[in-house]
């Protein structure tokens, strides 16, 4: 009896066989060697929230596992303290095994004041980490916050949050309210969030075009189901004209994983998902 694959089956076993050689763990034993060419125009990396149970030092083991340099940290454990000794002990940490940081988040702006839009912009620059990813800024708040993304130069990217969220279910709702702001504030597209908001998430991609700083990749087996998320390339999200979409684009950032299922033995999903995007990629030339 002949056994048939599915695509999906097949891009993972691909992936699995070459996910090493896109980037090999002995680059976390090389820190001062020369940064690597990126393997693709979409560049992967992690979100820290996705081992929010862990702490920094479980996190980066298993970024060694994963072959993945590029975080997305947050405030979560020790993975990036707001506090600025600790915070300087994690950046060594991460230094020394040659992790880089490019965003930092979901940072909440709980108080419209200067004095605490300050703090997190002090925090991010601390870090020298280009983009904040921002949980909850309220229309009203974006012209004090849009000061300080001046001032210090850090791009804001409003993560959507579905459509629990009364304020930004989409990022189509982001884009209404900043597309006369500062083009350093635009948009961290959530995947998941945004199909459930009933929003086309390729449609989205390009409607936000360079006010795009942030990617969340997560997958859904329901489209209307939050509690449906499945490790990527097991439910239905299309990775691929997300991926071709960002490449039209020419976008810079990156498509950060953030896998919030099975909190507590993250990681078979999350390696099941890198070498799904991983052999996607491959696909794709």
């Amino acid at each position: 009896m002949e056994t048939k694959l599915s695509r999906r089956e097949l891009l993972r076993s691909a992936a699995l066989a070459s996910a090493a050689a896109i980037l090999p763990a002995s680059s976390f034993a090389e820190p001062t060697a020369a940064p690597r060419e990126p393997a693709s125009p979409v560049r992967l990396g992690l979100a820290s929230y996705t081992f929010r149970n862990f702490t920094r030092a479980q996190m980066i083991g298993f970024m060694k596992d994963l072959n993945i340099l590029d975080l997305n940290a947050k405030d979560a454990k020790d993975h990036l303290p707001i506090d600025p000794a600790a915070e300087a002990q994690a950046l060594a940490d991460y230094t020394a095994v040659g992790i880089r940081l490019h965003a930092a988040g979901a940072i909440y702006f709980q108080q419209a004041t200067d004095d605490d839009i300050r703090t997190k912009f002090e925090y991010v620059k601390r870090a020298n980490i280009p983009v904040i990813v921002a949980g909850d800024p309220s229309p009203e708040t974006l012209p004090r916050i849009e000061k300080f993304v001046k001032e210090y130069d850090i791009r804001l990217a409003i993560h959507n949050h579905g459509p629990e969220d009364k304020l930004w279910p989409s990022p189509l709702d982001i884009l209404k309210d900043i597309h006369r702001m500062d083009p350093r504030i635009g948009c961290c597209i959530d995947v998941g969030h945004t199909v459930r908001a009933g929003t086309d998430v390729v449609e989205a991609i390009h409607a936000a075009g360079p006010r795009l700083f942030n990617v969340h990749m997560k997958d859904l087996t329901d489209f209307r189901a939050k509690e449906s998320q499945v490790a990527v390339g097991d439910g239905k999200m299309p990775v691929r004209p997300i991926f071709e979409a960002l490449i039209a684009l020419k976008y810079q950032g990156f498509v950060d994983l953030e896998y919030e299922v099975h909190a507590d033995d993250p990681m078979p999903g999350v390696t099941s998902s890198f070498a799904f995007m991983r052999g996607v990629l491959a696909g794709m030339g």
